[in-house]
């Protein structure tokens, strides 16, 4: 028998859901929130800067995405790895870590409270002086959002961003500077976990690999580095693409 025949097959990993979150999301439980352009999917402007290019994106894929940012306009291409096409330039990349729950002691905390709509204006002004991330004027719509207050002002919170099947990202994370060191990020996680975890769901979170405290913390709560990634945004080309118009997700 020749050895050809004792060879092992080969065998092709299936991608994991959270190699692209965006579309798992967009295509998923946030399909709602979805507007749409051939295969290119993206949120509303004001909930969320993500949007979604499929696993391997063709030249028309980047021609809806064009046409669906409008000429020149800039678009974050958050996990994106591969190299965009002529025509667009490149304006921001760092190096980010995905990591996911590995053990993570979720619970209830006492002081947390949900947020709403009607905190919406305080929750930007903390967004603005703690810079965790883009946190928009409907960002609150993609899930629950806990915040901790000390004599009425909102001192810390952190929320659920996108939601891949099976998973729920853990966001906006951030505590006014005059309040850091009391461990209010560490409960505010734990205690957004816990809610993820009732839905019979898993927490993930993004971090900026730069962010050597943030990555500490997290690993320090039951967080494990799952990958590397890519925080990138990209210039449309100035040229409109022509077709069809973007359009809700049915």
């Amino acid at each position: 028998m020749s050895a050809e025949a004792f060879a092992c097959p080969r065998t092709t990993v299936a991608p994991h859901v959270l190699d692209n979150p965006a579309l798992a999301s967009l295509t998923g439980p946030h399909a709602h929130f979805a507007e749409r352009r051939g295969r290119v999917l993206r949120y509303p402007l004001d909930v969320s800067p993500w949007l979604a290019l499929p696993d391997d994106p063709d030249a028309d894929d980047w021609a809806d995405l064009a046409a669906l940012a409008g000429p020149g306009a800039e678009v974050p291409l958050s996990g994106y790895v591969g190299e965009v096409p002529d025509g667009w330039e490149v304006t921001f990349r760092s190096e980010g870590v995905q990591l996911v729950d590995d053990g993570l002691a979720a619970a209830p905390d006492p002081e947390a409270v949900p947020l709403g709509p009607r905190d919406v204006p305080e929750m930007l002004d903390l967004v603005r002086r703690t810079r965790p991330g883009p946190f928009l004027a409907r960002t609150v719509e993609l899930g629950t959002y806990l915040g901790i207050r000390r004599e009425g002002a909102l001192i810390a919170m952190a929320g659920e961003r996108l939601r891949p099947p099976g998973w729920t990202e853990v966001s906006a994370v951030c505590t006014d500077p005059a309040h850091r060191g009391e461990g209010l990020a560490g409960r505010l996680i734990r205690a957004v976990a816990h809610g993820v975890r009732e839905r019979g769901e898993k927490p993930f979170l993004h971090a900026s690999a730069r962010n050597t405290n943030a990555l500490r913390l997290y690993e320090s709560l039951g967080l494990r580095p799952r990958r590397r990634t890519a925080f990138l945004a990209a210039r449309a080309p100035e040229r409109p693409a022509a077709g069809r118009t973007a359009v809700p997700v049915s």
